[in-house]
This record gives structure tokens, sequence and C-alpha cells, in this order.
């Protein structure tokens, strides 16, 4: 079976800001970061901001415009159904490719089904840290491509919401380098969650999309290329 792959982000942000923030843009805003197209300013008559829709590739069955909630549009074709000849690729920032898509939503399981019918199959299950008192979180993986589904809920049902896109994190060529280029931007480099990582998280309203940038995973090739699952 084909793996699903993520072609492309519809986000809702000023591509003027991107640019500020080191990513490179073309002109009608769009943005190639590794195999993905970021599509800027995209409009869907909402007050809405940050990520709003994506476009998939290779799913065994047909979402029907959307996938528990997360506005969806099929690519066939995957980078080869739009020409992005004159769209930046190289990125001030050290940007080098989407090492992970976060979606948040009220009832893991129910949104997970939902992927799992389109053919993106659930990887692995993480209890996520939280405080005496607080409810339980989980955070659930998957693969779409090179990249990272993680998708974030309560341990048990709490509701009938959506699932809604939130963050994105970026892996980087040098995180020192990243963090010195973007100033007082971005926050300091610490450990990350996963082995032998690091995470500098951008700060809060610089973009409309929560943005982390993180290093190497040593798990991955010199062409950023995945390495066996997570």
């Amino acid at each position: 079976m084909t793996q699903p792959v993520l072609a492309g982000l519809d986000i809702v942000d000023d591509p003027d800001a991107w640019r500020t923030t080191g990513f490179g843009t073309a002109a009608d805003g769009r943005c190639r970061v590794g195999a993905t197209l970021v599509r800027l300013g995209h409009d869907r008559g909402s007050h809405r901001r940050g990520i709003v829709g994506w476009s998939l590739a290779g799913l065994s069955t047909p979402p029907g415009g959307e996938i528990d909630g997360l506005a969806t549009r099929v690519s066939p074709d995957g980078d080869a159904a739009e020409p992005t000849a004159d769209v930046p690729a190289v990125h001030e920032n050290g940007v080098v490719q989407i090492d992970h898509v976060v979606v948040v939503t009220p009832d893991l399981d129910r949104t997970t089904e939902a992927l799992e019918r389109v053919g993106i199959v659930a990887r692995r299950t993480r209890e996520v840290p939280v405080r005496p008192g607080e409810p339980g979180r989980v955070q659930r993986f998957f693969r779409l491509g090179e990249i990272i589904l993680e998708l974030v809920g309560p341990a048990e049902p709490a509701g009938d919401r959506p699932a809604a896109f939130w963050g994105l994190a970026y892996t980087v060529a040098d995180l020192d380098a990243t963090v010195r280029w973007l100033g007082d931007a971005v926050a300091r480099a610490r450990d990350a969650v996963q082995p032998g990582r690091r995470i500098a998280s951008l700060r809060r309203g610089v973009l409309a999309v929560p943005t982390a940038f993180m290093s190497r995973d040593p798990g991955r090739g010199p062409d950023g290329g995945p390495a066996g699952g997570r």
C-alpha cells in the first residue's frame, strides 16, 4: 500500500511575517519546505488564522473533503500536481523540512479511526506527563511520508468537537545558528522529548501557527530521509 504523504498545507497568515522569520516565499505566498508546499494567505471566508487545511497524496480511501473535521484535499500526483519552479525551497532560518504537524482532538480514538479509514495508520502512543490532579493526555503518532503527524488529546473522550490543526515543528540544519538568526523571536534551545534532539520555540504571536525548530534526528540519514518508524 502506498504510504500517505503530506503534499501541502493551507495557512491563513501574512506572508511578510514568514519572510521576516526567515522563510523564503514566492510573490503569491507559496513556499516549499522539504517535500511539502505551503500556501500562505489562503482565505476560506472565515476569521480563523493558522493551518486551515492540508493536501494529502497516497490515501487508500477518498476522505470526502474532510477527516474528522480536518479540511482535506486529495493530491493524486503529490508535488507533480502543481508547478513549483518559482517557489523558494531554501530558507534563511536554516529550515530543511517539516518534522511534525500537530493536530488536537477531544476524542483520540474517534480521530484515530477516521485517519485509519483513509490509510493513515497509528504507529505509537505515548502518555503525556501531567501534574498531579490534571486530566491525562495522550500523544499518538502517524507517518505522512517524511513527516510525523502528532495527534494530541485527552486520555478519556471530552466532547464531540471536531479535530483541529494546531502547530508545526521544523527540522533545521543547525539549531544554534537558527536561534542566533531569529534572535529575540525565539526562546532558548532546550533538550527535546526525542532522544538526542534539541528544540527551540518561536515566541507566541510571531506567526499565526505555533512553531518550533528542532535539531536533526540522529536516526535519519544526512539527506533527512526517515529511518524506520517512530
